[in-house]
């Protein structure tokens, strides 16, 4: 044989390379086959061998291995946490109708068609109808094709990534196979678990001694958050997606598309499962025919839906209905009934809050609703308890509320007689936790302790909220050390946390050096924040996460809100009389003011964006309006911008409009400012407003 008959190195490598490609094209197309449409064309031994082969070619040649290779799907490495990703478009959440009969779906079509300002001569809107999953919602970002990082929901704005665990779930591509895939694409959807793959996985945690999982969600948000993909990667997940994120605009290369159907088929086209129940219908008579329907089917669905989404086909539609506040007009989530059963009451116990409120508990004989096992339920307030006419002893319905919150609805009325010398409940005088005086406000239903922080339960529940993920986050603070904390009385107001020492900390049950340690890093890491993350961590009543974001960005400071008025406060986007009243009384007390002062002084800060007073802002007084998609902004970016600079967004056009920003695909509202001599401005007309006079 000549020596030019022997193979060199190059060529070896070359047939490696071309045998390795070759091979782990087939088993993405296998692997696709299985777990996106359903129909493997090769039994599971076929796939192993083909698997095994790819495994021995890659350990040969180490240089060939490729992030998308299906070998990749579970790296070895153990996380040390979940770093944080902020989302380039914020994932918003959709809007929920309360009324879950079919007037729900026709009240959501009268409001489409109100906005759009279409007659009863115009033709049914195209809908996009879809199940409403039961599962944790998942930002995907491929670049070049390849995806290079998964992200939670988070708080919409803020999410964790969780890049290592997506990777093992099979139905996500790690590369995106078919044409037309652009530089950049954001791919959302929902990680869920099948409730036959959810019963596989209780039955081997049974059968090695593990603790059961409560339900298929909870199981998946589990192995999301899990920081060892090796054990995530044996908790059966499944993935559906159903809409975008960022994407590389049409002028750059990216898609266009007309529908929100053709997106889908896009996404299907491109190697994502999308669900086979989602349809397009028209009309509010085709709406409740897909609620009803997917309702009598949902309990032999192989995953959990709580309801159904309707959103409007037409993108351009969807662009020119645009938001109200963070959810989106043009799309509705349309809820079931919440499960129902029948247990027995064994006693009302009282629970305070950490704002003081007394609430009445039912401890109940336990029952499984909705997907987990109950025995505590609430009764609301001792005048909601009056209505149901429940006592100790009688057979009542539960509900999970919103699949979430068990509640009870009343007795059953089964004409059974309740048994002699049962009292009716009564509110006590003082408080069970503190022996604080309880007193209610008149016009109030709720019952609150007025020991405030001198009550143990208020300043537990006060410490959890302030250490809460979406407040200070402040990692390994649970509620088994807070009650340490408060019952040996390390913590007598807020400001005391950021005083902890490791020596102090390494004393209490199952907390070791090494914890003791870790806890005060995340007490330190957590002092530097943001001001909307430590306003909503101060706990003032009725100021959720949204509503503290807005504070932070209409002041600016913290010293602009602590000096506002009830007036000033209702200057802020969706603050009413009653969130003012709250916040201005909060901030009027001494003592708050004190543990404010305080926390700053241990080092809690953030960074300040100080507005310019309201007489100055260039957009003092003015309302403006937004329409249609502006060549360099967002809609959100642009009311951020036109609120710094004074003005008040509105959603629809009047005559007290003082101007309306169009951008391209404008639609009734450009033409009814234009009907109603309302000034029409560009992004660049926009701008040269937001300046300051001079």
């Amino acid at each position: 044989m000549s020596e030019s008959n022997l193979p060199s190195a190059q060529t070896e490598q070359a047939q490696a390379a071309t045998e390795a490609q070759a091979l782990r094209a087939q088993l993405n197309r296998w692997a696709h086959e299985y777990y996106v449409l359903d129909a493997p064309s090769v039994p599971d031994g076929e796939y192993d061998r083909v698997y095994q082969q790819l495994e021995r070619l890659e350990a040969a040649h180490p240089e060939l291995v490729t992030p998308d290779s299906p070998t990749q799907r579970v790296l070895g490495s153990v996380l040390a946490g979940l770093a944080p990703v902020r989302h380039a478009v914020p994932m918003l959440s959709i809007r929920t109708e309360t009324d879950i009969e079919a007037s729900g779906a026709q009240a959501f079509d009268a409001r489409i068609r109100r906005e759009l300002g279409l007659t009863d001569a115009d033709p049914p809107v195209e809908y996009i109808a879809e199940p409403k999953f039961d599962g944790l919602a998942m930002n995907l970002r491929y670049e070049n094709g390849r995806l290079v990082q998964a992200a939670t929901r988070g708080d919409g704005e803020v999410g964790e990534d969780v890049t290592h665990v997506i990777r093992t779930i099979r139905q996500i591509p790690l590369a995106l196979h078919g044409s037309g895939v652009p530089p950049v694409i954001e791919v959302r959807g929902e990680v869920y678990m099948r409730g036959a793959d959810f019963e596989r996985l209780n039955e081997r945690q049974r059968a090695q001694g593990e603790k059961l999982f409560v339900n298929p969600r909870n199981a998946a948000a589990g192995a999301v958050r899990q920081l060892d993909a090796r054990i995530a990667a044996q908790r059966p997940l499944s993935f559906f997606a159903y809409g975008l994120g960022e994407v590389t605009p049409p002028e750059a290369g990216g898609p266009q598309f007309a529908t929100h159907d053709a997106l889908l088929q896009q996404l299907k086209a491109w190697g994502f499962p999308v669900a086979p129940e989602v349809c397009v219908v028209h009309g509010p008579a085709e709406l409740v025919a897909f609620h009803q329907a997917m309702g009598a089917r949902r309990a032999e669905l192989p995953y959990g839906i709580d309801g159904v989404v309707y959103k409007v086909n037409s993108l351009t539609l969807q662009r020119q209905l645009g938001f109200v506040t963070r959810e989106p007009r043009w799309a509705v989530a349309h809820k079931y009934p919440p499960q129902e059963m029948v247990t027995t009451m064994q006693a009302i116990d009282v629970q305070v809050g950490r704002t003081g409120k007394l609430t009445p508990v039912a401890r109940l004989a336990p029952v499984f609703v909705g997907g987990a096992t109950v025995t505590n339920a609430t009764l609301h307030n001792v005048f909601e308890l009056r209505r149901k006419r429940v006592r100790v002893g009688d057979a009542v319905i539960v509900r999970r509320a919103g699949d979430v919150i068990p509640e009870v609805l009343g007795r059953v009325e089964d004409g059974s007689v309740r048994r002699p010398y049962v009292p009716n409940f009564h509110m006590p005088r003082a408080c069970p936790v503190c022996g604080s005086a309880v007193v209610r406000e008149h016009g109030e239903t709720d019952h609150r302790c007025s020991g405030g922080l001198f009550c143990s339960a208020q300043r537990k529940q006060a410490l959890l909220h302030f250490a809460s993920r979406k407040a200070m986050d402040i990692e390994g603070l649970g509620e088994k050390l807070a009650d340490q904390l408060v019952d040996q009385a390390l913590i007598h107001s807020l400001p005391d946390i950021y005083g902890l020492q490791v020596e102090q900390l390494a004393g209490l049950d199952r907390m070791g050096e090494k914890s003791a340690q870790n806890l005060c890093d995340a007490l330190e890491k957590s002092k530097r924040t943001t001001l909307a993350r430590f306003l909503y961590a101060l706990g003032i009543r009725n100021v959720g996460e949204a509503t503290a974001k807005d504070l932070a960005r209409h002041f600016g400071t913290l010293d602009a809100l602590m000096a506002a008025d009830v007036d000033a406060l209702m200057q802020v986007s969706d603050v009413g009389p009653i969130v003012a009243a709250s916040i201005h009384t909060f901030f009027a007390q001494p003592h708050n003011r004190e543990v404010v002062q305080q926390l700053v002084a241990a080092g809690v800060q953030w960074s300040d964006a100080e507005p310019a007073p309201a007489a100055q802002l260039p957009l003092a007084g003015k309302t403006v309006v937004l329409t249609g998609q502006l060549p360099t902004l967002t809609r959100d970016e642009a009311k951020d911008l036109l609120e710094a600079a004074g003005a008040k967004v509105a959603g629809s056009v009047s005559k007290k409009t003082s101007y309306v920003v169009a951008g391209a695909e404008a639609g009734s509202k450009l033409a009814k400012a234009q009907a109603l001599g309302v000034p029409v401005l560009d992004e660049d007309g926009m701008r040269a407003l937001l300046a300051p006079e001079g």
